[in-house]
């Protein structure tokens, strides 16, 4: 019953201890697999897209399907943990945050704007330093949600091919889900299914965020008053209570004029303090990492009961037969 669990937990360990491999990361691969398919099927068609969807996750489901059925608890225990670890981007994310807040931190501009693209999809030419740290804190603030809680959760709840079809599922929508004239047809249900996937992760990550705010000088108050007040003003309706989150948390506001190479959003703003500067960055990557620790022990406890209960139910199968 406790398999489940512990393969996550040695998950989130490898991640924290070993990072992100450097050559051959499987999530890369299955991005160059995806983008050679997105250049052969395109289409301005929802259907299309949508095709291109369920082929690519269902695809990467039923690996995830054939690795739990590994014989042996101990091969399922680190068939979990390396398909963990694998999707998690949780040292890579905090990581590069807390390198470019000392890029800031040191004036070096031009190498905070070339570090930029590896945390978001923004153009980072014309922003100032105030700009790139509030870019890079509100990546670090969704992407702790997509990136660490979210494949936590699914894997509480099934396990490998949870972990699996969830990264699959949110580096389709990386790819193709963005409102570009190239793929607002075709991405639309890579889209949709990444924005039911997050849903509840998205607010459980709000919600440990929140009871993380003392952790950089917050109050978990705050943060809960900036998701009650702010967060369905967000264009994304996952990203919303967790960038709201890390507001309040954090004391500071977000939101406001976003470029990206596609076209320029003006975002609302999120929280009531003011605009954040390059040290909020700092404070951003440790509410991060705190977040990280805290989901993890919500989700090892959510598969132990997982667990339980299937295995109960199974006994209460057995008798009947």
């Amino acid at each position: 019953m406790r398999a489940r669990a512990l393969g996550l937990l040695l998950g989130v360990a490898a991640d924290a201890v070993l990072g992100d491999p450097r050559r051959g990361h499987p999530v890369a691969v299955f991005g160059s697999a995806a983008a050679r398919l997105e250049r052969a099927w395109w289409a301005d068609s929802r259907s299309r897209g949508a095709l291109y969807t369920t082929v690519l996750v269902g695809g990467v489901v039923a690996s995830g399907v054939a690795a739990e059925r590994f014989p042996g608890r101990w091969l399922r225990v680190l068939a979990t943990a390396t398909a963990t670890w694998a999707v998690l981007g949780g040292r890579s994310l905090a990581g590069e945050g807390s390198a470019l807040a000392a890029e800031l931190d040191a004036d070096d501009l031009a190498a905070a704007r070339r570090r930029l693209p590896s945390l978001c999809g923004r153009d980072p030419s014309s922003l100032d330093a105030d700009g790139l740290a509030r870019a890079a804190l509100e990546s670090v603030a969704e992407n702790t949600s997509d990136a660490v809680v979210a494949p936590l959760v699914w894997g509480a709840i099934a396990g490998v091919p949870g972990l699996l079809g969830y990264r699959a599922a949110n580096t389709l929508d990386a790819m193709v889900g963005h409102l570009s004239a190239r793929h607002h047809r075709f991405g639309w249900a890579s889209a949709r299914l990444d924005d039911v996937l997050n849903g509840v992760p998205a607010r459980l990550a709000a919600f440990l965020t929140a009871g993380a705010a003392g952790s950089v000088g917050g109050r978990a108050g705050d943060a809960f008053a900036a998701w009650r007040a702010d967060a369905a003003k967000h264009p994304s309706p996952n990203a919303g209570p967790v960038e709201a989150a890390f507001a309040g948390a954090l004391g500071r506001r977000l939101g406001g004029r976003t470029v990206y190479p596609y076209g320029v959003q003006e975002r609302p703003t999120l929280g009531s303090g003011p605009p954040p500067g390059v040290a909020d960055l700092a404070r951003a990557v440790r509410l991060s990492r705190v977040v990280t620790a805290a989901a993890a022990l919500v989700a090892a406890g959510v598969a132990a009961a997982v667990s339980r209960e299937a295995h109960q139910a199974r006994r209460r199968v057995d008798r009947g037969a």
